[in-house]
């Protein structure tokens, strides 16, 4: 199993950076990690899937969100795609300047032994997809464009489980 970790400080509050980082709208036209199709806004509910396509390949899989702890943590599993396996942990944490973002993927391949060659292209393509987003995030975040993507209503999201969760499916682009 190959781990990907990455730590990105910003300077701006917790709340923000999960706000931003679960919205459905957020995207920039040079990511490198594309939904299939866009769609309307608002915030990432738990059990929701989001079908992904990784770059200009023809390379996609599909995720849900399995749990959300509002403005703490938040956990995207795969359901299908050319992983056997893959876990996105996605953790914030206020600090005195501002947030800690700490993300950790954890994946293996199909195709055995050849899967391994294939894990480490793999976990560089991932690794700079990640640092993309997460600067994007903060880029948002400590400047005043993050207002276009949060409403203030927003502010009030409740913890919830995979079970409680409606199932829908949706495509978008998130931060990773």
């Amino acid at each position: 199993m190959t781990t990907i970790r990455l730590t990105t400080w910003v300077n701006a509050p917790v709340e923000r950076c999960f706000l931003l980082a679960t919205n459905r709208n957020l995207s920039s036209p040079g990511h490198s990690n594309v939904p299939d199709h866009a769609f309307g806004g608002g915030s990432l509910e738990v059990g929701e899937a989001i079908r992904w396509k990784i770059g200009w390949s023809m390379v996609s899989y599909t995720s849900r969100i399995e749990a959300i702890r509002p403005y703490t943590y938040f956990r995207e599993v795969m359901m299908d795609g050319i992983f056997r396996h893959y876990e996105h942990d996605h953790h914030f944490a206020a600090m005195d300047d501002g947030t800690r973002v700490r993300d950790e993927i954890r994946f293996t391949t199909r195709l055995g032994p050849l899967g391994h060659l294939l894990e480490s292209v793999l976990r560089n393509g991932l690794m700079n997809i990640l640092i993309e987003k997460n600067g994007e995030l903060k880029r948002l975040a400590e400047s005043n464009e993050w207002q276009r993507y949060v409403q203030t209503g927003d502010t009030t999201r409740q913890t919830v489980s995979v079970s409680e969760a409606p199932s829908t499916v949706s495509n978008l682009q998130r931060f990773a």
